[in-house]
């Protein structure tokens, strides 16, 4: 089994807005898929499909950003998954805007909700997919990660999720080091 948790805020008013990302990508999966989130389990909304033959959860906790490790812990202690069988995907500030990276045991760069997950593991040994969302200098922080993507962002997007399916899938059946090889690449 591989689960694979989209970072993001819920409610009406987060739809659209940079922070949740991770959310808009498993609503597309979903899209693309013909699948739905069907169930609400430990305060988050669960997708399930299956590729070769393995079970894949698509979860969108919804505890807000911030709490989102407490969710984590819950699905992977009650599914008893190895944490290389867990994938959260989420915004981040300093990656160029659409441009995507893999990384493995590495700082949460001040993400609160990273941060989180890392406090409610007790490791950060758990692969991640970082999405740029670039930093607007200009604009404080909090309102920038919480504002809503222009349409020549959500123009961009539509792009990169269409890509991140098949990256989604390969981080399905690939083993870590493989997946980051093929899609680190500069």
């Amino acid at each position: 089994m591989k689960i694979i948790f989209g970072l993001g805020n819920p409610g009406k008013e987060y739809i659209n807005t940079r922070h949740n990302i991770g959310f808009q990508l498993l609503d597309f999966i979903c899209n693309k898929k013909n699948i739905s989130f069907l169930r609400n389990k430990f305060n988050a909304e669960v997708a399930e499909y299956i590729v070769d033959n393995d079970k894949v959860l698509l979860v969108k906790p919804l505890s807000y950003m911030n709490l989102s490790g407490s969710v984590i812990s819950k699905f992977v202690s009650f599914y008893k998954v190895d944490l290389d069988d867990i994938l959260v995907i989420h915004d981040d500030l300093d990656l160029e805007f659409g441009k995507v990276k893999f990384v493995y045991n590495s700082s949460s760069g001040g993400h609160n909700g990273i941060k989180d997950i890392e406090r409610c593991l007790g490791t950060r040994d758990y692969l991640r997919l970082k999405i740029g969302i670039s930093n607007n200098k200009d604009i404080e922080t909090k309102d920038y990660v919480l504002g809503k993507f222009t349409e020549d962002e959500l123009n961009v997007l539509l792009s990169v999720d269409k890509n991140l399916v098949n990256v989604i899938d390969d981080f399905c059946t690939m083993d870590r080091n493989m997946l980051m090889n093929k899609y680190n690449r500069k």
